[in-house]
């Protein structure tokens, strides 16, 4: 259920965005970017630590804030230079952000694949015990719900 926090509070910032008609300046725009850049490369860094099970609330937030304004910093700082050092920012958290995309991607995806074996194993077992050309294999339940499997290994079995 705590997943519906982050689904909840992006429901209410596009909400909160579309009526409130907050006008950024130009001259703060490389700034309000290079922060979004920082604090979703935080972001993403705490849910790949979600999945890798080293997940630090403190190493989270701080990385959250430190990022951003490390990064709009450094912004100003080249700004004052007449550096665009905006663009090596952008890159390095562009990186980041990538990389950490596809590591929760292959998270996910690894996590998908080992619950299809374990179902595929139950199916298999149930098939096996039985011999019958259907076979409910109980996956999940719950008291108000129950979600059942249906094998039909048993029917190719038979027909040979």
């Amino acid at each position: 259920m705590w997943w519906l926090i982050p689904i909840l509070g992006l429901a209410l910032g596009v909400y909160l965005g579309q009526f409130l008609h907050i006008e950024i300046p130009a001259l703060m725009m490389k700034y309000l970017s290079i922060g979004i850049m920082a604090s979703l490369d935080s972001v993403f860094g705490g849910i790949e630590a979600l999945y890798e099970k080293n997940f630090d609330s403190v190493l989270m937030l701080s990385g959250f804030f430190v990022n951003a304004l490390l990064a709009s910093a450094l912004t100003f700082v080249g700004d004052m230079l007449g550096i665009d050092l905006y663009y090596a920012a952008i890159f390095a958290f562009g990186v980041r952000l990538f990389g950490n995309l596809s590591r929760i991607r292959r998270h996910i995806v690894e996590n998908w694949r080992e619950r299809q074996r374990i179902i595929r194993e139950h199916m298999d077992e149930a098939a096996e015990d039985d011999g019958s050309a259907y076979e409910e294999v109980d996956v999940y339940s719950d008291e108000d719900a129950e979600v059942s499997v249906f094998s039909d290994r048993g029917s190719d079995e038979q027909d040979s």
